[in-house]
């Protein structure tokens, strides 16, 4: 039976002309598996030349691993999806050449061609600007052959929810949402409740460090390990309080992104309990204290119900699926905006804003097609911070 694969396929030309590199993706439809990415250093060249090379090496690879194959090609060159979908004219020799190449190849083959925006082809991009970087040829091909690899152990899917059981997915590409808790103050290393109001202090020494190797580990967001198979991120997103945007511009500076504030990520508000301890809290609110504590509509003095706050993280998460579907973003925000990602996720019970731990830059990584399915990927992830 034949397969159907996704081709992602860019290319990008530092100088336009200039030293340029192609990058394809290649994965299997129905498994949502990755099955290759392939690089071609092409040396002086535009970027559309290289656009149509990252096309070429990637219909040759699916054709080579099954010649009957059904392909849906997805790019974000205007360009090149319109001259291959035959609705403009190719005018460039080079690209001529190309395309007479790839008319060829999949000739009397179904292949249909997508534009897609550049953020959701960021995979192909980054492997590109690897070719570029490296200047040379690569091929990774997890799918037979002399060049397979075993991959790490991760059995999430990259177009569809992991679990057979999981009810039907919208026809939305999801989003992928990474979410990191911002690195320590002042506040956590005395012991003390740092919600939304109260002091707003920034990272100490100990903080900036975290985050310093929250960013590193970002870094091998779609390049290795765990985090390879996660498109890299376009955004990073940061509660308005200052140890989230302190760790954030940490590392979007690393990432080369630019930082976004979105104000419902903030912390829950604590009212007259912020800044105490909690022994303080105990000696000076006894009753307000048994009351509130496991309640999910009692606020503390002058703070913010669970309800309400569960409302607020569901409004600010639920945004951030439908503006980045197809895309990677980094959150950066606190202990309890965090666990409402987690029981959005999972439809857990209230529960869920007390039991798990959130460590401090610990790296949590979620996927969402819009609110009909979604994907726990990891959770409290601390092995970096070691």
């Amino acid at each position: 039976m034949p397969r159907y694969f996704i081709l992602e396929a860019d290319g990008g030309s530092r100088g336009n002309p200039g030293p340029a590199g192609s990058g394809a993706v290649v994965i299997d439809l129905n498994t949502g598996e990755l099955v290759a990415e392939l690089g071609r250093y092409v040396g002086m060249a535009t970027n559309n030349v290289a656009e149509y090379i990252a096309l070429e090496i990637g219909l040759s690879k699916i054709f080579e691993i099954d010649p009957g194959a059904t392909v849906e090609v997805r790019m974000d060159s205007k360009l090149v999806v319109e001259q291959m979908s035959g609705r403009w004219k190719i005018k460039h020799p080079d690209m001529q050449d190309l395309a007479i190449n790839i008319k060829r190849l999949i000739a009397s083959r179904t292949v249909n061609f997508i534009w897609v925006p550049r953020e959701q082809n960021s995979r192909a991009d980054a492997l590109a600007n690897e070719a570029m970087d490296s200047a040379e040829d690569f091929s990774r091909v997890l799918d037979g052959g002399s060049e397979s690899f075993v991959p790490p152990v991760n059995e999430q899917k990259l177009t569809r929810p992991s679990s057979i059981r999981a009810p039907q997915a919208e026809n939305v590409p999801p989003a992928t949402v990474i979410m990191v808790r911002h690195g320590r103050t002042e506040l956590t290393e005395t012991n003390r409740i740092s919600g939304r109001t109260g002091l707003n202090p920034g990272l100490s020494d100990l903080g900036q460090e975290d985050a310093q190797r929250a960013a590193t580990e970002l870094s091998n967001l779609g390049k290795r390990g765990f985090w390879k198979n996660i498109n890299p991120p376009t955004v990073v997103i940061s509660s308005p309080l200052q140890r989230t945007l302190d760790t954030a511009q940490i590392i979007a500076a690393k990432l080369g992104l630019k930082v976004e504030v979105v104000e419902d990520f903030a912390e829950i508000s604590f009212g007259e309990w912020d800044g105490l301890t909690n022994e303080e809290l105990f000696e000076k609110w006894p009753d307000e204290y048994q009351t509130w504590r496991g309640s999910w509509d009692v606020p503390p003095p002058n703070g913010e119900s669970l309800a309400d706050f569960d409302l607020r993280i569901r409004g600010a998460l639920e945004r951030t699926i439908e503006k980045h579907a197809g895309a990677t973003v980094v959150v950066v925000a606190h202990v309890m905006p965090i666990r409402g990602v987690l029981r959005y996720c999972l439809g857990a019970g209230p529960e869920t804003y007390w039991r798990p731990v959130v460590a401090p830059c610990s790296i949590s990584a979620f996927r969402f097609w819009g609110s009909s399915a979604a994907d726990l990927l990891n959770f409290n992830a601390t092995s970096h911070l070691n």
